[in-house]
């Protein structure tokens, strides 16, 4: 299947980089996952390597808002893992008391004074030490939209419990729109921004074709570890959560011609994605550019990191 992703996925044309800090915030994160108790053993976590894509996704800036980013990225596989391969996600009902003790977290606003709730478990810690050091090094616009990003991604993994509770695979424009948000790729954004201050203000974050590339670097982020990730999650069980099961069952194919259909989509996405950016850099100041080369970063970071990560062996 790799083999096939490789073969059928334009590459990026953007350079690939990675950050001279990564090897060394890769021990730095699995030590935090363990003294937070996210985790006992660090193997599952080590193969999926978040060091590794936080480092290509922000090559430069400083080393703490490196950790800061691997951080995130360590919290979102701990989660998504506990949902997609230990069973907390298999029902609303049985993911809504974590979803519930974590959104207590996020209204605290990494406020220190704020005693953490007792219900919020090792991811809640985590959470809340995440929204403390984004309190810490950014601005309250900044700590707003991390936090409204994460909750959104906390409300989205409900849907995809009551999906699996009732056997449904979601039609494909609601899927697009809700893998946007069960991906996490908002806030690593928001984090990417902090890091390389891409800090622009509301009237630029609303100007439509920033929008528009945002939303296309979520689809691309999404699209790309579908395509890969989806011969592993065939393997584990049928999961509707993947544009290649959304598209078969939309268009009432096999798995191969679904397949081909994603990489379509995604190939067609990467030029959508190169014009649309053409066009902010021919007007583009020094505010917008770090938030360019940040998008261009993570489509590119995806793609390099899908082909050697053992997440999806």
């Amino acid at each position: 299947m790799r083999g096939f992703a490789v073969s059928a996925l334009h590459e990026p044309p953007f350079p690939a980089r990675r950050h001279e800090a990564t090897d060394q915030v890769t021990e730095e994160t699995l030590t935090w996952a363990r003294q937070r108790g996210m985790i006992v053993d660090s193997h599952r976590l080590r193969r999926a390597d978040p060091a590794g894509l936080a480092g290509r996704a922000c090559p430069d800036g400083p080393v703490a808002s490196l950790r800061l980013l691997t951080d995130l990225i360590c919290w979102l596989f701990v989660m998504d893992d506990a949902c997609d391969e230990d069973g907390l996600g298999d029902a609303p009902t049985r993911l809504a008391p974590t979803v519930a003790a974590l959104l207590d977290v996020l209204d605290r606003h990494g406020d220190p004074a704020a005693p953490l709730p007792t219900a919020a478990g090792p991811l809640g810690d985590a959470l809340d030490d995440l929204c403390r050091r984004v309190r810490q090094v950014g601005h309250a616009g900044m700590l707003l939209r991390f936090t409204s990003q994460v909750r959104e991604y906390l409300l989205a993994l409900l849907w995809e419990a009551a999906n699996r509770e009732h056997s449904r695979t979601p039609g494909l424009q609601e899927y697009v729109q809700m893998r946007r948000h069960t991906g996490g790729v908002h806030p690593t954004l928001t984090l990417t921004d902090l890091a390389t201050g891409g800090l622009t203000g509301p009237a630029t974050r609303t100007h439509p074709a920033l929008v528009a590339l945002d939303l296309l670097t979520a689809d691309l982020v999404c699209w790309c570890n579908d395509v890969f990730s989806y011969d592993k999650e065939r393997r584990t069980g049928p999961d509707a959560h993947n544009l290649v099961s959304v598209l078969a069952a939309e268009n009432g194919g096999d798995g191969p011609a679904a397949l081909r259909a994603a990489a379509d989509r995604f190939n067609q996405a990467l030029t959508a994605y190169v014009r649309t950016e053409e066009t902010l850099l021919s007007t583009a100041d020094s505010e917008v550019r770090p938030v360019l080369r940040g998008r261009r970063h993570w489509i590119r970071a995806t793609y390099d990191w899908s082909r050697t990560a053992a997440r999806y062996a």
